[in-house]
């Protein structure tokens, strides 16, 4: 099958398009005919090496985290899915590879696509449709009438975040440049901040939750706009020692990750603040209760681009612009 291969860990390195041996499919597993797929940051960042310490990769391997697609068969073990059955997915770790023609999925993973999505907005939805859940509903258990501060409105993450976070009830507030006010208050943003020419740490206070996507100079001022109790949950480092626990992390690289957000969590700690990271995971029981929100409204995707399948390095150099309003699809199939 065609796939598109990650030669060697490179910054800015080219993808390969190349011919991969079609996927094996294990006892509890489902092959899928790949419809959709779409691009993530992460793509940019497993491809450039910065979790190969904590994720790794043999390279040669396909890239790609997103998938939207039709099951064309299911391993003996597979009890929720049938041929011919359309799904969406985002694969775990260390079987990732949705820049293909196929690829097989643990069936926990999967999810029947919304009905009310096409392949390409389906396979936007499922990295950050569930990082924004594990962040707003798992870690930092959002309730109505809590004020949500989330980064970045108008990138991947940040589109569906607005809206979750205001289905659960809260005030919303985001920040974003002035051109795409609007698309932010549509999703439901309260309070927009235009970043370009003003300082979300002077125009916000006593927010509940913080869900922080940007540098380390965001991350240190967001602790200021939080409320004593408050939640900084983040998905772009510094990694904690809860984040090295579940991933099982040899007593080193636990002690690494402990002195990487030392400094964060000590100032949390002395606030009376709480900080998580977040690198989100695999999980088909999350995307069916997203499928039932997009289903019923509560959720939209915003799909900036769609990209043929021969111009997948291409949409991976717009994504890594910055400039990209809700996700960038690619079609397969």
């Amino acid at each position: 099958m065609k796939a598109y291969v990650v030669e060697k860990y490179k910054k800015k390195g080219a993808l390969r398009r190349a011919d991969v041996p079609d996927p094996q499919v294990q006892n509890p597993d489902v092959l899928v005919r790949v419809h959709a797929t779409a691009v993530n940051v992460l793509d940019s960042k497993v491809r450039d090496g910065e979790f190969k310490i904590f994720l790794p990769y043999r390279p040669p391997f396909v890239l790609g985290h997103d998938v939207a697609g039709t099951i064309t068969k299911v391993g003996p073990g597979v009890s929720r899915f049938k041929v011919g059955d359309e799904i969406y997915a985002r694969p775990r770790d260390h079987r990732v590879g949705t820049f293909a023609e196929f690829i097989a999925i643990h069936e926990d993973d999967v999810a029947l696509k919304p009905r009310s999505l096409n392949m390409e907005e389906a396979s936007s939805v499922p990295l950050v449709a569930l990082t924004a859940w594990q962040a707003l509903v798992d870690i930092a258990k959002v309730k109505p009438g809590q004020k949500v501060f989330i980064q970045a409105g108008s990138g991947g993450v940040g589109t569906i975040a607005i809206q979750l976070a205001k289905h659960l009830g809260a005030t919303v507030a985001t920040t974003t440049s002035a051109k795409n006010a609007a698309l932010v208050k549509s999703l439901g943003a309260d309070v927009v901040i235009d970043y370009t020419s003003q300082d979300f740490e002077k125009v916000l206070s006593g927010y509940d939750v913080v869900l922080n996507s940007q540098d380390p100079k965001t991350l240190a001022k967001s602790l200021n706009v939080l409320k004593p109790g408050g939640h900084l949950v983040s998905i772009s480092g510094p990694p904690d020692p809860a984040f090295a626990e579940a991933l099982g992390l040899n007593p080193l690289l636990k002690l690494v990750v402990r002195l990487l957000s030392r400094s964060v969590r000590k100032k949390a700690k002395s606030r009376g603040l709480h900080y998580s990271f977040l690198f989100m995971h695999a999980d088909g029981w999350q995307l069916e209760q997203i499928a039932g929100l997009i289903d019923g409204g509560a959720l939209r995707p915003v799909v900036d681009k769609i990209f043929p399948f021969t111009q997948t390095p291409e949409a991976l150099a717009y994504v890594e612009t910055g400039r990209a309003r809700g996700k960038v699809a690619i079609k397969v199939h």
